[in-house]
C-alpha cells in the first residue's frame, strides 16, 4: 500500500448496518494519472435531520432513460388543459364553467374529484419546473393557483374543493363518502408545492386558508368521533398540515396535524407490532410518512420509531422483488407469508411512490445505504417501466404469469396512479445526491452520491459542481467527473449497492487499494481539483430471491433489476391495455394466469444466462429457453417475474 495513502475502514455514521471504506487521499495521488438554490426540493429535513437532499434546481439530468421519460411525462402534462382541470372547482364554487370536464375520477359526479385537477397536477408541474426548468407548466401552474384562489374567495370561509362541502358533513354524521379528507391532502400539497418549487406566494396563502378551514371544521367533534372518522382514508393530512407549520412557524398547523393522528394505527407499530394484516396499503403509508414528518419537526423519537419500524416490516416482510406491496390494494396476509399472492391486481402503483418517501426520510437521519438500496429497487422496477410513449401510466403491477402492462386513458381515468406517477416522472433528480445538514456535527459539507443516473449537480453555496457520466445499468458502474474553480477538502460518499460483486474505484486512472462492502457508502475525503475523475465499478451478477412464505417460487435479479421472462405479445391495442374508470380489466377479460415457468432448483447463476451485460439480454438455460429481460424493458409482452421449482423426476 502506497504510504501516501490513509487507508481505514469504519463506520460512515453510527448505527449504521453495514461498514464503509474511508479513504484519506493526497494530491500526488490522485495526480498519477489522466491529466437558483430555492427550497428544499422534498420536506426530509428539520430539527432531526442528519442529510439533505440537494434542491432540484440544483440537479440536472443529462441524457439517459431518465431525462426521456421525464419528457414523456412533461408532454403529457402540457396537453392538459387548464380549464378543463378547473371545471368542477368552478362549478362547486358557484363560477361559471364552460369548458368540458375530464372523465373517470375527474368526472363531475366522481367523490374523488379534484384529487388530480388540483392536486396532483400542481405538484407535477411544480416539480417538472423545479427539475427541468419547463416554464410552460410553471405559468400553468400559475393560471391554476390564480383561479383556485377565485374559487376560494368565492366560497368565502377558506373551503376549497371540487367537491361542496357536503361530503365532509356526511363524514362527520358516519355516513358513506369516499375520501374527502384524501383529496383535500392532494389540493394542499399541490399549492404547497407550487410555493416550495415555483416561488408562488398566492398558493401559500390559499392552502393556509383551506387549513384554517379544516380547523373550523374540527371544532365541536370530540375525540371520538375523530378516531371513528379516521377509518375513512384522509391521505397525508398531518403531513401537508405540518410542512406548512414547518413552512410559517405557525404552531396551530402542528396542533391541527396532531388531529389526524390515528392511535388504532400508530400505537402498535410504536410497540413493534405488526397489525397490518386487513389494512389498505396505500390509506396507510401516508400515516407513516406524516409520522416522519413530525419526528423532523419536534424531534419526538416516537415517531421516528413508528417509522423506521414500518418501513423495515413492510420492506422485510411484506414485499415482493419489485420493490412493492400489497395485494387488491390490501395487505392480505400474515408477516412473512405471501404464498398464493401472484395475481393481477398485485402492488399498487401508489404504493411504491410513498415506500420511497419514507425511504428518502429514513435515509436522511441515518445514511444507512440500505435505505436507498430499496429505493434503487423501488425506481428501476416499479417506477421507470410503468409509463408508456404517451406519457400513461399503470395502476397495479401484475405478478401472475402471463399478465401484461395496463395503462390509464389520457382523459378518462385520472386514478390516483395517475397523479402519483406524474410527480414521480417529474422529480427523478430528487434523490441522486444528499449533503450533510446545516449543523450537522459530522461529515460537514459533504456529498453523497446516491443513485447511479446520468445528471449534473452544481452546489452554488460551496462553489462545488459534480457531473455523472454513466449508462447504467448496461455500465456496471459510473464515472464522476469534478468541477471546481479552485481547489477544495470535500468528502463525498459513494454508494456501494448490497447486490453489487466486488467492485473497484480509480482515482484519476489509478485504482485504490481500498473499497468498501457492499451495503454501505465508500467514503472518499481529499483535496480535489477540476477535472478529478472517479471510476466507480459495480460487477453485477444474477442471483435469486424467494417469494416470502414459498422458496419454491424465485424471481432472478441482476443488479437492481428484476428479470421477467418473455412470454409472448400481449394483447392487440385496446381496453385491455388502456383503461378508462376502472383501474383493470373485468376478470372475464383477463382471464387465469398462465402457469409460471418452471427452473431448476437453486440459484439463478444457475439457469439464467448473461446473453450480453452491454445489452442487458438473457436466456434460461431451462427447458422452455425463454428469453429473458429486465422488468423495466417489459412493453407490450406477457410477462412473468416469478419461477416456480422444477420438479424432480
Amino acid at each position: 500500500m502506497d504510504a501516501r495513502f490513509l487507508t481505514t475502514r469504519r463506520s460512515v455514521l453510527a448505527g449504521m448496518t453495514a461498514v464503509a471504506g474511508s479513504l484519506m487521499l493526497n494530491r500526488t495521488a490522485l495526480a498519477s494519472a489522466d491529466t437558483s438554490s430555492g427550497k428544499a426540493d422534498d420536506f426530509v429535513s428539520g430539527k432531526s435531520g442528519h442529510l439533505a437532499p440537494f434542491p432540484m434546481t440544483q440537479v440536472r439530468l443529462l441524457d439517459g432513460i431518465f431525462k426521456a421519460e421525464a419528457e414523456i411525462n412533461q408532454t403529457y402534462l402540457v396537453s392538459l388543459n387548464t380549464g378543463r382541470l378547473l371545471h368542477s372547482f368552478r362549478a362547486t364554487s358557484g363560477l361559471t364553467s364552460t369548458a368540458t370536464p375530464y372523465g373517470g375520477w375527474e368526472k363531475p359526479d366522481c367523490e374523488l374529484r379534484g384529487h388530480f385537477n388540483g392536486g396532483h397536477y400542481l405538484s407535477a408541474v411544480a416539480l417538472a419546473y423545479a427539475s427541468a426548468g419547463n416554464d410552460t407548466l410553471r405559468k400553468n401552474g400559475d393560471t391554476m393557483v390564480a383561479e383556485l384562489a377565485r374559487c376560494q374567495k368565492a366560497n368565502g370561509n377558506g373551503y376549497l374543493s371540487a367537491y361542496p362541502e357536503a361530503q365532509f358533513e356526511t363524514l362527520a354524521k358516519g355516513g358513506k363518502v369516499w375520501a374527502p379528507f384524501y383529496t383535500l391532502h392532494k389540493i394542499m400539497a399541490g399549492l404547497v408545492d407550487m410555493y416550495v418549487h415555483t416561488g408562488n406566494e398566492q398558493a401559500l396563502q390559499v392552502a393556509e386558508g383551506i387549513a384554517g378551514w379544516v380547523q373550523a371544521y374540527f371544532q365541536g367533534i370530540g375525540d371520538d368521533q375523530r378516531q371513528f372518522m379516521l377509518r375513512t382514508e384522509y391521505g397525508g393530512m398531518n403531513e401537508v398540515l405540518a410542512n406548512l407549520y414547518g413552512l410559517t412557524g405557525k404552531e396551530q398547523y402542528l396542533h391541527t396535524a396532531h388531529l389526524f393522528e390515528q392511535a388504532a394505527f400508530l400505537d402498535p407499530l410504536a410497540g413493534h407490532r405488526d397489525d397490518l394484516k386487513g389494512l389498505h396499503a396505500n390509506t396507510h403509508v401516508p400515516k407513516v410518512i406524516s409520522a416522519a414528518r413530525m419526528y423532523e419537526l419536534t424531534g419526538e423519537t416516537r415517531y421516528r420509531d413508528i417509522a423506521q419500524y414500518f418501513l423495515g416490516e413492510v420492506l422485510t416482510e411484506r414485499s415482493y422483488a419489485i420493490g412493492n406491496t400489497s395485494v387488491g390494494e390490501f395487505w392480505r396476509s400474515d408477516p412473512g407469508n405471501l404464498k398464493g399472492s401472484l395475481e393481477y391486481h398485485d402492488a399498487e402503483c401508489c404504493v411504491a411512490y410513498n415506500l420511497m418517501k419514507l425511504d428518502r426520510h429514513a435515509f436522511a437521519w441515518t445514511g444507512d445505504a440500505r435505505w436507498m438500496d430499496a429505493y434503487e429497487r423501488s425506481l428501476w422496477n416499479c417506477r421507470i417501466g410503468t409509463q408508456n410513449p404517451q406519457g400513461l401510466k399503470q395502476y397495479f403491477f401484475p405478478l401472475a404469469a402471463g399478465y401484461w402492462r395496463h395503462y390509464n386513458s389520457a382523459e378518462g381515468s385520472f386514478w390516483c396512479c395517475t397523479g402519483t406517477g406524474a410527480e414521480e416522472f417529474a422529480k427523478f433528480n430528487d434523490t441522486i445526491y444528499f449533503h450533510s445538514a446545516a449543523g450537522a456535527l459530522r461529515d460537514a459539507e459533504s456529498v453523497w452520491v446516491n443513485q447511479f443516473i446520468a445528471s449534473e449537480l452544481d452546489w452554488k453555496e460551496q462553489k462545488f459542481g459534480l457531473r455523472q457520466e454513466t449508462s447504467f445499468p448496461a455500465e456496471q458502474g459510473t464515472t464522476l467527473r469534478i468541477k471546481l474553480a479552485v481547489p477544495q477538502r470535500r468528502t463525498i460518499h459513494i454508494r456501494i449497492p448490497s447486490w453489487s460483486d466486488g467492485g473497484a474505484v480509480k482515482i484519476n486512472g489509478r485504482e485504490l487499494e481500498a473499497f468498501a462492502q457492499p451495503g454501505s457508502y465508500l467514503s472518499l475525503t481529499c483535496e480535489w481539483r477540476d477535472g478529478d475523475k472517479v471510476e466507480v465499478s459495480l460487477p453485477m451478477r444474477v442471483y435469486t430471491e424467494p417469494l416470502a412464505g414459498d422458496p419454491t417460487m424465485r424471481a432472478a435479479l441482476y443488479g437492481p433489476l428484476v428479470l421477467a421472462a418473455d412470454l409472448g405479445p400481449g394483447p392487440k391495442d385496446g381496453p385491455l391495455k388502456i383503461g378508462g374508470y376502472d383501474t383493470a380489466p373485468k376478470p372475464v377479460e383477463l382471464g387465469p394466469p398462465a402457469e409460471a415457468p418452471v427452473a431448476p432448483e437453486g440459484d439463478a447463476a444457475g439457469w439464467c444466462e448473461v446473453v450480453s451485460a452491454k445489452d442487458l439480454t438473457f436466456r434460461s438455460a431451462t427447458r422452455d429457453a425463454l428469453a429473458v429481460k429486465p422488468m423495466v424493458r417489459v412493453t407490450d409482452q406477457r410477462y412473468a417475474v416469478y419461477w416456480g421449482t422444477e420438479k424432480k423426476v
